[in-house]
């Protein structure tokens, strides 16, 4: 994975077309896809009444990418995480504005959004079952690793953000397993995991471990 970095945009390079799957707001679910993107907004680009998906949209087929998955963060990206475990590289960018618990639901405060982008390459040939497999194992790893960097919300610990989302990326192959027992599964865990709680540092040395509350 090669990774550009042109404000307001984060791009990463799969080298080649890849199979991804991912919860993107833009071209979500299984798609053919080498580029993945972030987008960094701020309120002055998400006005009130507006379109976010459509508006996404337009932005990505301005720059080319229509047909690629993308996401968007309020997060700088100049504060992006890149860790390689092995086969697995994990490129991640951590907002924790609006942290929450799972199982809980707390008023979405007017400023200080965040979100939790993910983008997992794999070097490996995956079953579409296995890479559901994969999502999971950086699911855990991701909420791993917001547990450790213990952001306080009043329902207890926060185990991510809501708006988290996670693109997975991999050739399509005969691997039918990718869990906690497997080397790959191990990867996964050991990239995610370093990316986000690097990113977590980061952000909690910068605005402390208590996300702003709704007013």
């Amino acid at each position: 994975m090669s990774i550009t970095l042109t404000a307001p945009w984060l791009v990463a390079d799969l080298g080649r077309t890849r199979r991804v799957l991912s919860f993107a707001p833009h071209r979500p679910g299984f798609q053919s896809a080498r580029h993945v993107l972030m987008r960094q907004v701020r309120d002055a680009d998400l006005t009130p009444g507006l379109d976010a998906l459509a508006w996404l949209g337009a932005e990505m087929a301005g720059r080319g990418h229509g047909g690629d998955p993308g996401m968007m963060t309020s997060r700088a990206l100049r504060h992006h995480q890149l860790v390689r475990t092995g086969p697995a590289t994990c490129l991640a960018t951590v907002g924790l504005g609006n942290a929450e618990r799972v199982g809980r639901r707390r008023a979405v405060p007017a400023a200080g959004y965040g979100t939790i982008n993910l983008i997992l390459l794999l070097e490996a040939g995956l079953t579409e079952p296995a890479m559901i497999e994969a999502l999971t194992i950086a699911a855990q790893a991701r909420t791993l690793a917001v547990l450790e960097a213990r952001i306080e919300l009043p329902g207890g610990l926060a185990t991510g953000t809501g708006t988290d989302c996670i693109a997975l990326a991999c050739d399509p192959g005969p691997t039918a397993f990718a869990g906690l027992h497997t080397e790959l599964g191990e990867a996964i865990g050991r990239a995610v995991h370093g990316a986000v709680l690097a990113g977590a540092h980061d952000w909690v040395a910068a605005h402390g471990n208590r996300p702003p509350a709704a007013p």
